[in-house]
C-alpha cells in the first residue's frame, strides 16, 4: 500500500531517499538493478532523474553525464530513442556493463505500487513526464521537484495541481509564500545550504513548515566538496566515522527525509537511534 509522504513519515520515522539507486561495483546509477538494490537495503523513496531523447521520449538519465556514465561523447537529448537504447552504462572501473538506459514508462511500470518515487531534473519538460505518470495511474506515488522559482510552480499548478510538489531552495526561500497562495500540492521543501547558520536551518523556519504539514528534505550526498548541499553533515562524514555529525545532525535539526548514496548504512544508523530511544 502506497502512503502519502506525511503518512509514511508518521509511520516509519525519518524517510530515506536513495540517490539514483544503490550504486557500487558493477551496478551503475539510474538502472533497474540499482533501484532494486536500494529497495532491498531499506529505502523508502527512489530518487531518479528524467531526460528527454531528441525525439521526445522520457528516459531515466541525468542529462550531461553521458561521458561519465556511458563513456560516450554523445548527448542523448539530441539522439533518437532507437539510438539511445543501444547505449550501455559503464561501471566503477569504466568497463561496459549490460545495463542500458530505460524509458520512464518502463521504470514507472516496474515500481508501480512498490514505493514512493521522486522524479528530479525534469522541470523543463514537466508535461510529457506528467502524461506518463497519469498513463500508469501512479499519481499517489510520485513526488515532483523543481527549482524554487515561480515559473516551475506555475507549471505544476497548470499541469498537475494534484501531484506532490517540492521546490528546491538554495540558501534562501523565495517561493513558499507564493506557493501557499497557489493551487499546488505543496508537500515539502528541499533545503540546500552550505553552512550551519543558514536561514534555511533556523529552528523557527523549520517549525513553520512542520506546523503547516510540510516535510523537509536534506541532501547528505556530496557531488563536490567545494559545494556542500548540507553544510558539513554529509554521507562522507557519516560513513568515515562520525554518523552523529553527519546524519544525526540532520535528524536532530528536524529534517524528515535524507537523500543518501549509502542506503543500508543510513538504515542501520536510523534503526540504531530508534532502538536507543534517540
Amino acid at each position: 500500500m502506497i502512503r502519502t509522504l506525511q503518512e509514511a513519515r508518521a509511520e516509519k520515522g525519518i524517510l530515506i531517499a536513495t540517490h539514483r539507486g544503490m550504486v557500487c561495483g558493477n551496478i551503475p546509477h539510474n538502472t533497474i538493478p540499482a533501484f532494486e538494490a536500494a529497495l532491498i537495503q531499506g529505502t523508502d523513496i527512489l530518487e531518479t532523474d528524467v531526460a528527454l531523447t531528441g525525439d521526445g521520449v522520457p528516459v531515466i538519465f541525468h542529462v550531461r553525464q553521458e561521458l561519465n556514465q556511458l563513456k560516450e561523447d554523445v548527448h542523448i537529448d539530441q539522439m533518437p530513442w532507437e539510438e539511445v537504447k543501444q547505449l550501455r552504462y559503464v561501471n566503477d572501473c569504466r568497463a561496459k556493463t549490460e545495463w542500458g538506459i530505460v524509458t520512464l514508462d518502463a521504470f514507472l511500470e516496474t515500481y508501480k505500487n512498490r514505493c514512493l518515487i521522486n522524479l528530479d531534473h525534469c522541470w523543463h519538460y514537466f508535461e510529457p513526464v506528467i502524461h506518463a505518470i497519469r498513463r500508469h495511474k501512479m499519481e499517489d506515488q510520485i513526488l515532483m521537484k523543481g527549482p524554487g522559482r515561480l515559473e516551475f510552480a506555475k507549471a505544476m499548478e497548470q499541469l498537475a495541481p494534484d501531484l506532490m510538489y517540492m521546490p528546491i531552495c538554495k540558501e534562501e526561500d523565495n517561493i513558499t509564500e507564493a506557493l501557499e497562495q497557489m493551487d499546488v500540492n505543496f508537500a515539502g521543501v528541499e533545503l540546500v545550504f552550505a553552512k550551519d547558520d543558514s536561514p534555511l536551518v533556523d529552528e523557527a523556519y523549520i517549525q513553520m513548515h512542520h506546523d503547516k504539514g510540510r516535510l523537509l528534505w536534506c541532501n547528505a550526498i556530496l557531488y563536490n566538496c567545494l559545494k556542500p548541499l548540507s553544510g558539513g553533515h554529509t554521507d562522507d562524514v557519516a560513513v568515515t566515522g562520525d554518523p552523529d555529525k553527519g546524519w544525526g545532525w540532520i535528524v536532530d535539526k528536524g529534517f524528515d527525509m535524507i537523500q543518501t548514496d549509502w542506503t543500508l548504512s543510513l538504515r542501520n544508523y536510523l534503526d540504531q537511534r530508534k532502538n536507543t530511544g534517540k
